[in-house]
């Protein structure tokens, strides 16, 4: 695999002519949206597939895999552009398969009940486990419920365990501390809550819970811990898996950027693994800054993995890019969340260079928007190839057991190429997409 950062007067003939690959094929791998008008500084991933098969008259989707031995999810893992279109024509390459890896991850994707399906349809081959966001727990230890019966049944269809993702973050997204505290301070309503959490997972065929654990800090990690604990016992003993997703800490100083160093030990124990994710709900009042960083990272899970056995952790990924309007004014100035595509639009559009942050791993470009009265400069942070390549890599770096994504309600076209052309991604649930197509 190489990762090609455009420069000035290239166009996607001539970066498909210096890696003597398909232009066509470098537009559909990395789903690009405009590919006459590439931006400078964008990337575009080169894959080598080892095994490709050219259509001929009269083949299916369903009759190429069985003649070529592989797996449906395969075929259509290898080529998503074809649940954008019904047919398949004579003479298009497909990619049978890419160099065997020998490094397993699991992936772990979050989402909302209400994701668009043909997103949902085409994501769901590159996932081990899919969290459904949505419950909702009140203070009365009450838990409400979403519309998720359609969801369960389609992740189950493409071989994904779906999972439970429940939090206290009221109808308005923000997190209601009064409700965690209720639970974590009464055994009464921690045992009602776990046994309403079982019935949920057994009325709706769910593989298991995602907990996430909001506020939590050097004080009340015992409680968690409490109540972590009674959980995993009692969904284990019914073969339930427990994930927890936790968001460090980070702590932002004028010289440096540093962590509460919160003792995960006995969440690490009792947790059947943990994503450590740090992601915004749409948009942040924070400054200015790369939306993830491999150094910071590694600063963290370095602490991370002397508490919490490797094989437990997910590495989180945040995919949500940032528009912040300067000045910065601490307390008033938002920044808007943006996706990849729509970052590399709005570059476009502005005619901005795209510039990377060596140090963390991340692009970022800024922008002066005249439309204004008074022009407004803007700085975008996102996320591409580069960011995705050398966050995966800390998976196998650090023997983690794979990935969680926030989220994946929008299709990341180059982090799916990443990852599917370089490892193995595992599936614990057996598929059942037979005609598809």
């Amino acid at each position: 695999m190489d990762i090609h950062v455009v420069q000035p007067g290239e166009t996607i003939y001539s970066i498909a002519d210096k890696y003597k690959v398909s232009p066509t094929r470098l537009i559909q791998d990395n789903g690009l949206i405009e590919p006459f008008r590439l931006v400078i500084g964008q990337t575009i991933v080169i894959v080598y597939p080892e095994q490709t098969y050219t259509v001929s008259e009269g083949d299916s989707i369903d009759s190429i895999a069985k003649a070529q031995g592989v797996s449906l999810m395969q075929l259509l893992r290898n080529n998503p552009f074809l649940f954008d279109r019904k047919f398949i024509y004579p003479g298009e390459t497909l990619v049978i398969s890419y160099k065997p890896s020998n490094i397993k991850i699991s992936t772990n994707g979050y989402t909302n009940p209400y994701m668009n399906r043909d997103i949902l349809r085409k994501t769901l081959p590159y996932l081990t486990y899919l969290s459904v966001f949505g419950y909702r727990t009140t203070a009365e230890a009450e838990i409400i419920g979403i519309d998720d019966t359609e969801i369960i049944q389609i992740a189950k269809e493409y071989g994904v365990a779906p999972i439970m993702l429940l939090s206290t973050v009221t109808g308005q997204g923000i997190g209601n501390i009064e409700a965690i505290y209720s639970i974590l301070n009464s055994e009464a309503l921690m045992d009602q809550h776990i046994e309403d959490i079982l019935n949920i997972l057994r009325a709706k065929g769910y593989y298991g819970i995602n907990i996430t654990l909001q506020y939590l800090n050097t004080e009340n990690t015992q409680f968690y811990e409490t109540y972590i604990t009674k959980l995993v016992n009692s969904l284990n003993s019914e073969n339930y898996m427990v994930f927890v997703t936790l968001s460090p800490n980070i702590i932002y100083n004028p010289n440096e950027t540093a962590f509460e160093r919160i003792d995960y030990s006995g969440l690490g124990q009792a947790a059947n693994g943990i994503t450590l994710l740090s992601y915004n709900w749409g948009y942040s009042y924070g400054a200015p800054a790369p939306v993830t960083s491999v150094m910071l990272l590694r600063t963290f899970y370095d602490y991370a993995v002397t508490l919490i056995p490797p094989a437990k952790i997910f590495l989180g990924i945040p995919l949500m890019g940032y528009d912040w309007e300067l000045p910065y004014v601490v307390g008033i100035s938002r920044a808007n969340s943006l996706t990849y595509d729509t970052a590399i639009t709005l570059a476009g559009n502005f005619n901005a260079t795209i510039q990377f942050d060596e140090i963390s791993q991340t692009p970022f470009f800024e922008y002066v928007d005249m439309q204004s009265v008074i022009p407004i400069q803007h700085i975008v942070w996102f996320i591409d190839a580069r960011s995705i390549d050398a966050l995966v890599k800390l998976v196998p770096g650090y023997g983690f057991q794979g990935i969680g994504i926030w989220n994946i309600m929008y299709f990341f076209s180059q982090m799916w190429l990443v990852i599917n052309s370089q490892y193995e991604i595992e599936k614990i649930v057996g598929e059942d997409v037979g005609g598809f197509f």
